[in-house]
């Protein structure tokens, strides 16, 4: 005597690793690893204390902690990104990180967003895509 299957109802939203299309996940791939590469450059920097990232702090204002802060930020999630069952966490934590560079960059330091609202778009791209791996 066969048992019979249990199926399990999926939201069509719900993509699960195995359900993800190789294509997919390919692509999945080359934006994490980019956005990681990114993210381990610009960390980097901050925490080297390159003179462009200790002259932007301090433009800022807040303080040179802040480099350090979130130059620790982008350097953890970058390694986070690379490892499937943390990747969600560390592009959920570099979300707020870039938010709060696009506004430093429009309203404190007069400087240009786009990278940050790129690097923005693409972590919360990956955290959505990989929120049912967490």
């Amino acid at each position: 005597m066969t048992t019979p299957a249990i199926h399990t109802a999926q939201w069509p939203s719900e993509v699960t690793p195995r359900s993800r299309s190789r294509t997919a996940t390919i692509a999945l791939w080359i934006v994490q690893v980019a956005t990681a590469a990114m993210f381990l450059l610009a960390g980097s920097s901050k925490l080297a204390g390159v003179p462009a990232m200790v002259g932007l702090f301090d433009a800022i204002g807040v303080g040179q902690w802040f480099r350090y802060l979130t130059g620790s930020i982008e350097v953890v999630s970058a390694i986070l990104l690379l490892v499937p069952s943390l990747a969600f966490f560390g592009a959920l934590l570099l979300v707020p990180t870039m938010v709060g560079a696009v506004v430093t960059h429009l309203f404190i330091v007069d400087g240009n967003p786009t990278p940050a609202f790129v690097l923005g778009v693409a972590a919360a791209a990956i955290a959505w895509t990989r929120r049912s791996e967490r």
